[in-house]
């Protein structure tokens, strides 16, 4: 008899490979989650007189170039006026406006969700007092 006839196949599979790239796979996707969900890159002005908020409602992103986001979603001030006539008006409205947008744009915004009716409305500022004063 031959002695590679007499000798039973292999059945056991290595899985040190497998844990190896399951373990690099997922550093991978820890490293790179909170990545994605970063949110829109704003400088906000800053207060003495801030205070933290609480709870949530509808978020409106003005930024440096003057866009207007909607809960991370670009919108236009038409469309912003549509998809808000729907909403609860109770919820609070917090607006965060970067520190080199128009105040005139700010304003607009501003008297957009008091003209849909709504009652809290807050402008999102970093602690602090400004620098720039003059």
């Amino acid at each position: 008899m031959n002695a590679s006839a007499t000798r039973a196949p292999l059945a056991e599979i290595n899985v040190t490979p497998l844990v190896d790239v399951m373990l690099v796979l997922l550093i991978i996707f820890m490293i790179s989650a909170p990545l994605l969900s970063r949110g829109i890159a704003v400088a906000l002005p800053k207060a003495g007189t801030s205070q933290r908020l609480t709870g949530s409602g509808l978020t409106i992103t003005l930024t440096r170039e003057h866009l207007i986001y909607l809960n991370q979603e670009v919108v236009t001030l038409g469309d912003l006026r549509h998809q808000l006539t729907g909403s609860a008006h109770e919820q609070p409205v917090l607006i965060q406006a970067d520190s080199d947008a128009y105040v005139s744009r700010l304003v607009q915004l501003w008297d957009l969700c008091r003209d849909l009716g709504f009652q809290e409305i807050h402008i999102a500022t970093r602690a602090g007092v400004d620098d720039r004063s003059s």
